[in-house]
């Protein structure tokens, strides 16, 4: 899949809004190469040569942290200066697109996630194509073609092979992104379970949805939130009406408060992270219906398309979580269409976590993103998979 995202590059702007104008503004502008940005005047060719130095840039940007290799700029090969936008004379432009990506796709390991190609179209009746790779969380990657088997890092010089140092270094950094996500994630399951989030909630079971941003995890990272204060799109999940405000940590949007609490929340992070938290209805020890998982998707397509204005790179980590689900089963009475199916079984915990689900797409519809979390709830419910999807994979549930 291709990200609709932004990395860190010299041009802050979502890729697919990138135009001539910003182009020329490189060249006005004598905006230097340097670690996140690097132009090109002709596409790589067919000799051998041509594809290692366009692997070797791909991956040293994944290795680093991100950027932009924009082809159909010439440059001043010694100070780095772009020249001109003269663009490239493609005659098929999705071939050639697709020729880039099984490049990148057959000859750097491990794979890297989220690297878009774009056309920009030009004024003289060429195109540019900017290649913009997002910082991998995965990484080291190496690019392996025909014996060439090198890992690649970036300055502010351009590309250099990575000595042994370096690459220890970048393996003991992806170790600790997984282990930044996985303590972020336990830390908050704890403080929803003991009742000590941002707002008090109902005594009831509970889903909570978490999008971490891998950027986010790295220190100082900041967004300004001052923008959303009546975006709609940040509101609770399975709510109609809400109060908003800005707290300590961001921003937050909740369900009117109760007596008894309130019934869900959703909590934007300054560093880009989001939690949104809803306490579920329960009707005779049965919930998960149809109507829920029909909630979940609005929220993340709200929540995905809101992150992805603010420019909050890719990629996101999604976790999906049960809170207080021991003896709770889906509830799929007057549903037609499983009428030949068995009774749902309890759940037969009181927490689950589902398996992450890793967003490297923020065109990807929401339902192809959830599809693996309700296949596992379901699964804790004794199905196979989610009978919420018809044949072709798509949510078809009423």
């Amino acid at each position: 899949m291709v990200a609709k995202g932004r990395a860190k590059s010299m041009i802050s702007k979502n890729i697919d809004q990138i135009t001539e104008q910003d182009l020329q503004d490189l060249v006005a502008n004598s905006v230097l190469e340097r670690k996140t940005i690097e132009y090109k005047q002709c596409l790589p060719g067919n000799s051998d040569s041509e594809k290692r130095e366009f692997l070797a840039d791909v991956s040293s940007f994944a290795n680093t942290i991100g950027g932009d290799l924009i082809y159909g700029i010439s440059e001043d090969s010694t100070t780095g200066t772009p020249q001109s936008v003269h663009g490239l004379a493609v005659q098929n432009v999705d071939r050639e697109i697709a020729r880039l990506e099984n490049m990148i796709r057959d000859n750097i390991q491990p794979r890297i996630s989220g690297t878009t190609i774009q056309e920009i179209p030009l004024s003289n009746s060429n195109i540019a194509l900017i290649i913009r790779v997002q910082r991998s969380w995965n990484m080291p990657h190496r690019v392996i073609f025909k014996g060439h088997d090198k890992f690649y890092g970036r300055n502010s010089n351009g590309k250099y092979s990575l000595d042994v140092g370096e690459l220890r270094n970048l393996f003991n950094l992806s170790g600790t992104f997984e282990e930044k996500i996985k303590t972020f994630r336990e830390d908050r399951i704890s403080s929803i379970i003991a009742n000590e989030s941002f707002v008090a909630m109902v005594d009831n079971p509970k889903i909570a949805l978490h999008l971490i941003p891998m950027i986010s995890l790295t220190p100082g990272q900041k967004y300004d939130l001052g923008s959303i204060r009546y975006d709609n799109r940040i509101k609770p999940m399975n709510c109609d009406g809400w109060n908003p405000r800005y707290n300590v940590d961001g921003f937050l949007t909740y369900s009117p408060i109760t007596e008894e609490g309130s019934d869900t929340y959703a909590e934007l992070f300054r560093n880009g992270i989001l939690e949104a938290v809803s306490a579920v209805a329960i009707w005779k020890g049965k919930l998960f219906s149809l109507s829920y998982e029909h909630r979940l998707i609005e929220s993340l397509t709200d929540y995905l398309g809101l992150l992805n204005d603010l420019t909050i790179e890719l990629p996101i980590f999604l976790f999906l979580s049960l809170l207080g689900v021991r003896g709770c089963a889906i509830d799929t009475s007057g549903i037609s269409r499983y009428s030949s199916l068995h009774a749902p079984r309890p759940i037969d915990r009181d927490i689950v976590l589902l398996p992450e689900v890793i967003i490297d797409d923020y065109s990807m519809p929401a339902h192809v993103i959830l599809k693996p979390c309700f296949d596992s709830v379901w699964n804790a419910c004794g199905f196979p998979r989610s009978f919420s999807y018809n044949e072709e994979g798509r949510w078809s549930g009423q």
